[in-house]
């Protein structure tokens, strides 16, 4: 009688033989002897046939483990998987994207092909089909064996994911058996390598996402925190898109963003406080840019989250301005993302008391918008009148004055300013909460534009006029007039401001007992002669 052996059949074959005890004592040449010598010299040193026969091991346990056929296993794959590519001479499974020199397409000098190149990955996607316990077992001897790069073994990780895990690809896991699916994730975040950055953030965030569904232990949830807190900065804002529990209002979960925040600013400390120990206090600056280039991909991440997030109406403005305000100190080049990201959030939220609102203002500073952000924000209805008035003041010191200090301002004006002294006028006082912090009119914003547009005319014409270089001796008269037309243009400013101040000063219940000493009165005075000297500056 024939039968042939192969991967398939061979491990109840060779179980088979040992439950008879066909050994050579019995009989030279004996079964036991012949399914040894086939495995080691075919199976063991065939690639897919081993991993073939591994998976066969799983129905015939323990009589595999005695045996130590799985042991054989294992070390054969994790032996070709860790060596050098151009030893690989077998066929594998890779259906990935791959370079034009990874798949001999490409030409090379003289018109001559070169070798078709074995990518380091060459294996990841064959040991796929292994069950996760099987799998288990074989990247961790892998990893044993200490020839494989963290990169690869991510790689491996990754493609597994994506196999075993439904919906993965698609950054939400569904369907499928739960306590499969919680021993895959369970799985990867044991094996994951321990290098920073050796597994791309994206996957240890999809990773996480996918704890949270199939409701994986704490132990679990903690080590993929501490991990992407290493790396946040390498994140996208679609990274950090997770889906709520079905229980929550909201459509996104943001205490866990909120939890790799503190994760990251404390791997931030931590860092600044073993290099002070280990190099002692005064060079404590020496990984400082370092960090700063991370805060600063973090805090602009976190925006463009906070804009994302903006969108939800059933976000609540608590949650918005806390994880705002974890990252308001994070280096930035400008709070345009910032300002992109309050904007949002009041759209969506039209509903929100003036109190609120001015909360949520408060997180952005004035002076950091870029030319474009002003332009967009003193036409944006959304804001309150006070932001609009700070953003014109800021732009028009920024245009005339290239960056000197503050001008000298009326009180009423300065409590307008981030940092102004409430207590200069007492007519600020009263009207500030009324007024200035309510949503402004089409009318007011209107008259903030036609403001701001005659004093850019009238500062155009100061600049322009009259005299050419060559009129005078020297660069005197020049220098003169160049500061005097900066002078003019920051009383120009002055009087709009104190104008608009002047507008709801009059406005007010309250300041009909405090008209004489308040600036509203006096700068009604300068207001008047505005016409007058308008028309000499344009004579001029």
């Amino acid at each position: 009688m024939t039968v042939t052996l192969n991967a398939y059949n061979v491990v109840a074959a060779r179980c088979a033989a040992e439950y008879l005890e066909m050994y050579e004592t019995v009989e030279k040449g004996n079964l036991i002897y012949k399914i040894e010598v086939f495995l080691n010299s075919s199976i063991f040193r065939s690639w897919k046939d081993s991993i073939i026969v591994l998976q066969t091991t799983k129905s015939l346990l323990p009589w595999t483990e005695e045996l130590k056929v799985v042991s054989h296993c294992l070390d054969s794959i994790a032996c070709k998987a860790s060596i050098d590519t151009s030893r690989v001479e077998w066929s594998y499974t890779y259906n990935r994207k791959k370079l034009p020199t990874e798949n001999g397409n490409d030409q090379n000098w003289n018109g001559v092909r070169k070798q078709q190149v074995v990518p380091k990955d060459w294996w990841v996607e064959d040991l796929c089909e292994l069950q996760v316990d099987l799998y288990k077992r074989v990247i961790t001897t892998i990893k044993t064996k200490g020839r494989t790069s963290g990169e690869v073994i991510g790689e491996a990780l990754l493609a597994y994911a994506l196999r075993r895990l439904p919906g993965f690809s698609k950054v939400m896991v569904q369907g499928g058996d739960v306590m499969k699916n919680r021993s895959v994730v369970e799985t990867l975040v044991l094996l994951l390598p321990s290098e920073k950055s050796s597994v791309p953030c994206s996957f240890l965030l999809r990773l996480l996402q996918a704890a949270t569904v199939v409701e994986c232990g704490e132990v679990v949830i903690k080590e993929l925190i501490t991990r992407i807190g290493e790396q946040l900065e390498e994140a996208s804002v679609g990274d950090l898109l997770i889906r709520a529990p079905a229980e929550e209002i909201t459509m996104y979960n943001i205490d866990i963003i909120h939890t790799l925040v503190e994760e990251f600013i404390k791997q931030e400390k931590s860092v600044l406080t073993d290099f002070a120990e280990e190099n002692g206090l005064q060079e404590i600056r020496s990984p400082d840019f370092a960090l700063d280039a991370s805060k600063a991909k973090v805090a602009k991440l976190i925006d463009g989250y906070l804009a994302e997030i903006g969108r939800d109406p059933s976000v609540p403005l608590s949650k918005f301005v806390d994880l705002a305000e974890m990252v308001l100190d994070f280096p930035r080049p400008s709070h345009d993302g910032l300002y992109r990201a309050i904007d949002m959030f009041l759209k969506e939220h039209p509903g929100i008391s003036k109190s609120e609102r001015k909360r949520i203002c408060r997180l952005m500073d004035c002076k950091k918008l870029s030319v474009e952000a002003c332009a967009h924000a003193v036409q944006n209805e959304r804001l309150p009148l006070r932001v609009i008035v700070q953003v014109l003041f800021f732009e028009q010191v920024r245009t005339t004055t290239s960056g000197s200090s503050t001008p000298d301002l009326p009180g009423s004006i300065k409590a307008l300013l981030p940092g102004g002294s409430h207590g200069s006028s007492r007519t600020a006082t009263t009207n500030t909460e009324g007024d200035w912090d309510a949503v402004h009119t089409a009318e007011e914003l209107k008259a903030l534009k036609g403001e701001l547009a005659t004093l850019r005319l009238r500062d155009g014409g100061g600049g322009g006029g009259g005299d050419s270089y060559g009129n005078g001796n020297d660069g005197t008269k020049t220098n003169a007039k160049v500061a005097a037309g900066k002078a003019k243009g920051l009383v120009m400013s002055k009087k709009i401001f104190s104008k608009l101040w002047s507008s709801k000063d009059r406005t007010s219940d309250n300041s009909s007992s405090e008209t004489s000493d308040s600036p509203a009165s006096t700068n009604a005075e300068e207001i008047k002669s505005t016409p007058s000297r308008s028309k000499r500056h344009s004579l001029s």
